[in-house]
């Protein structure tokens, strides 16, 4: 079992990590950044906020054998490590983004094909099951969740059905638990905006680009 945990993120972070991992793990949690000998007494890293800090991972990419958890699903660890003389620490990537972390399955991603013993092996310790995905922006559940999201959107814009309607219709045709819609609130409109735009700015693929009606709700919220 782990010795000491560093968990990165808001209280929101912070109590869905405290649900997920819920045996005798001795962490401690952090809001700001942090310098490289913050991390000295520390066996392993969860930073929720790369994605909208990500020159913290110089301070992380020093330390040699320390394994980071990055939340990965907004930014890859290839664009993260691309930007570094040399990537010291053990980089793995897991989908923290809200509603998604407290699941029986994590998924996660790792820098390289080499320590994926060493990512099973954590995550044994930590008492979870987990899927490795590939190492690309949006990962696999949240970019299909929000590409959903998004032609929901579509719809509702072109008027063919309601919010009801549309959630209803999802619910019932496919048997997910949640519509679109009330996905979308479960994960927050600024990570389903902020999530298309990464997906859109690494492929170019047309089927996620942003709805304009979702960018309009997510420019009255800024």
């Amino acid at each position: 079992m782990m010795k000491k945990i560093l968990v990165i993120g808001n209280d929101q972070n912070l109590a869905e990590f405290k649900s997920k991992f819920t045996a005798n793990h001795d962490y401690e949690f952090c809001e700001g950044y942090l310098m490289k000998n913050d991390l000295e007494d520390y066996d392993l890293v969860f930073d929720f906020l790369i994605g909208d800090n990500p020159e913290q991972f110089e301070i992380y990419a020093e330390v040699s054998g320390l394994p980071v958890f990055v939340n990965a699903p907004k930014i890859s660890l290839g664009e993260l490590a691309f930007y570094q003389a040399e990537v010291n620490c053990l980089l793995f990537g897991f989908n923290g983004m809200p509603d998604f972390l407290d699941r029986p399955l994590l998924e996660v991603s790792s820098l390289s094909s080499e320590n994926e013993d060493l990512l099973r092996q954590i995550c044994a310790e930590l008492e979870t099951d987990l899927e490795i995905v590939n190492d690309r922006v949006g990962m696999v559940t949240p970019r299909i969740l929000c590409m959903i999201i998004n032609e929901a959107f579509y719809t509702l814009q072109e008027g063919t059905a309601t919010i009801e309607d549309i959630d209803q219709g999802m619910k019932l045709g496919t048997n997910y638990p949640f519509g679109p819609f009330e996905w979308c609130d479960r994960i927050g409109l600024q990570h389903v905006y902020e999530l298309l735009e990464a997906i859109y700015e690494d492929t170019k693929e047309e089927r996620y680009k942003i709805c304009p009606l979702l960018k309009q709700n997510y420019l009255r919220l800024k």
